[in-house]
């Protein structure tokens, strides 16, 4: 997937950022709560019709979503709490932008857009939701291609690109194909695991 491609590439220079950053006295969590409200402020332009603007804000977001992991370990910050901080606001943060997406459809009359953009959401929503359920369960679920990174990837291209309802359309497909890719690979783990061993 792309976030541990981008993960092997970009880390030494993540950490390098991340010890200049730590010298001005700023949490981990600060940085969170910054990349949160950048995407909120996207959603509120892509509610607008400022696409292209909104694509680059939501790029900017991404810096800091990608700093707070990288200063909580280059500051020995980690906690439970910051990680549950994380993906808790990653959840509204893309629920921003694709309620700042229905938001301008359903003023433009676009009911095409609004479905997209509500199918993409729930999708997006799904396939977090089913990986955080099932490591609760003890199964490591990856299945699919559109985690997180992925789909703020073809959100960015969408918005900058002017091609925000084709993106939505991809997304709205694909997530709920990662979704259920992701059903079947817990079912077939937790299938495999309750099956008693053959008797020899």
């Amino acid at each position: 997937m792309i976030e541990e491609h981008l993960r092997g590439r970009l880390n030494g220079a993540l950490t390098r950022i991340a010890a200049l950053i730590a010298r001005t006295g700023a949490t981990p969590n600060t940085l969170t709560l910054l990349g949160f409200l950048g995407m909120a402020a996207a959603g509120v332009l892509c509610a607008s019709g400022s696409f292209f603007f909104a694509g680059l804000v939501v790029a900017a977001s991404c810096v800091f979503d990608a700093l707070d992991g990288a200063l909580a370990r280059a500051t020995g910050a980690a906690s439970p709490f910051g990680a549950f901080f994380d993906s808790f606001l990653d959840r509204y943060a893309e629920a921003a932008v694709y309620g700042g997406l229905v938001v301008y459809y359903a003023t433009t009359g676009t009911i095409s857009g609004v479905g997209a953009a509500f199918f993409a959401a729930i999708g997006s929503l799904m396939v977090s939701y089913a990986r955080a359920r099932a490591e609760g369960l003890g199964v490591e679920c990856r299945a699919g291609l559109f985690a997180r990174p992925e789909r703020i990837a073809v959100i960015i291209i969408g918005l900058v690109t002017g091609l925000a309802f084709p993106a939505l359309v991809l997304l709205a497909v694909a997530t709920n194909i990662t979704a259920a890719r992701r059903l079947l690979a817990v079912r077939g783990a937790t299938l495999s695991a309750s099956r008693p061993p053959r008797s020899p």
